[in-house]
């Protein structure tokens, strides 16, 4: 029998998860919820609308409330459908301070409600590919790991304007970049260094550059601007980077492209010949010999958005483990506490 949803917010996520969901398989959305009557205009035909929250959370024929609301909203929504008794998936970020995040987790504990959150870009294509090529342990072991996203529109929108609805670059992509890491990664991290600007937005922040560096000595670095100006033609990019002491891997694009590549063999020393190069002369950046650069093809994945819900439904019939766990959204919230604390001292602040 298809799991009943109600969707709490109907603004551009909402509306991309009714359109995904109303065709899943195993899904029935039964409410649809927006303080905006104009945003419940095109609301499919057959599903109940409402203008107060409170009203879908106690529909009886929801099972499943889905928080979809600016950010600064999610903890009053979170609490009061697990006093409702319903089950809960929230969008991300999905809190605003870890102090609100133990409100939450307390009120779901009383109720006994199942509680996760909408991470779904664990399903990120370029994500997967470059986490396939850690987990092979193919290119040794690991001394850097680079993740960046850049743009070039430059002004954030809607509520993403205001501190006071959660806004800024950190909250939106940054969890996401910042989960994919520390999900990629696993270990400690022993300090955190970082710089966190608004280079064209007036009160919140829409460039980031985090520097996380793990006890196994491995530095993961995440770099996010929105005015990033190029002629390009592709203005919004995706890059990772993966060095390690036998080969490396980079992936480029959302639907990745890319290599990996190895030497065939490690020079011993730095040979005594000069190499002429547009530089100037060099021993140790001239030009590979033939041969010694061995490349190979990334890895394939096949994963898709979709496969968060599909997880969803497993989870909720006791068949596998929520993919996105609340103990791993706290430690994001922790990480980001100390990377505006790094960004506000200009000092690494230790972690873990």
């Amino acid at each position: 029998m298809a799991k009943k949803f109600g969707i709490i917010g109907h603004g551009f996520m909402g509306h991309e998860h009714e359109k995904m969901l109303t065709n899943f398989e195993g899904i029935e959305v039964t409410a649809i919820c927006d303080i905006d009557p104009e945003q419940l205009k095109d609301v499919p035909e057959g599903i109940r609308t409402y203008v107060n929250p409170s009203d879908l959370i106690n529909d009886p024929d929801v099972e499943v409330v889905l928080v979809v609301t600016n950010n600064n909203q999610h903890k009053k929504l979170v609490i009061e459908a697990a006093e409702a008794g319903k089950d809960i998936i929230c969008e991300k970020p999905v809190a605003l301070s870890l102090e609100e995040l133990d409100e939450m987790e307390a009120a779901v504990a009383k109720a006994g409600v199942k509680f996760t959150v909408h991470q779904q870009r664990r399903y990120d294509q370029d994500f997967r590919t470059a986490k396939a090529v850690y987990d092979s342990g193919e290119l040794g072991d690991l001394y850097v790991v680079k993740s960046s996203l850049y743009g070039f529109n430059g002004n954030m929108h809607d509520w993403h304007v205001f501190i006071s609805e959660g806004g800024g670059m950190l909250y939106d992509w940054g969890v996401h970049l910042i989960d994919q890491m520390l999900w990629m990664i696993p270990g400690k991290i022993t300090s955190v260094f970082a710089n966190v600007r608004s280079v064209i937005n007036t009160e919140v922040d829409d460039y980031f550059h985090i520097m996380l560096r793990f006890e196994s000595g491995l530095v993961g670095e995440i770099e996010l601007g929105t005015y990033y100006l190029c002629d390009k033609p592709h203005h919004f990019e995706r890059h990772w980077f993966l060095g390690g002491n036998r080969g490396s891997a980079y992936v480029d694009g959302f639907f990745p492209e890319g290599r990996i590549i190895h030497t065939a063999h490690l020079l011993k020393n730095v040979g005594g010949q000069r190499t002429m190069t547009a530089a100037g002369p060099t021993r140790s950046f001239g030009p590979p010999a033939e041969g010694l650069l061995q490349i190979s093809d990334l890895p394939k994945v096949d994963t898709k958005h979709e496969d968060y819900f599909t997880n969803y439904l497993a989870a909720q019939e006791g068949r596998e483990e929520f993919l996105v766990k609340i103990p791993e959204t706290r430690r994001v919230l922790r990480l980001m506490d100390a990377v505006r604390e790094s960004a506000r001292t200009g000092k690494s602040v230790d972690f873990e």
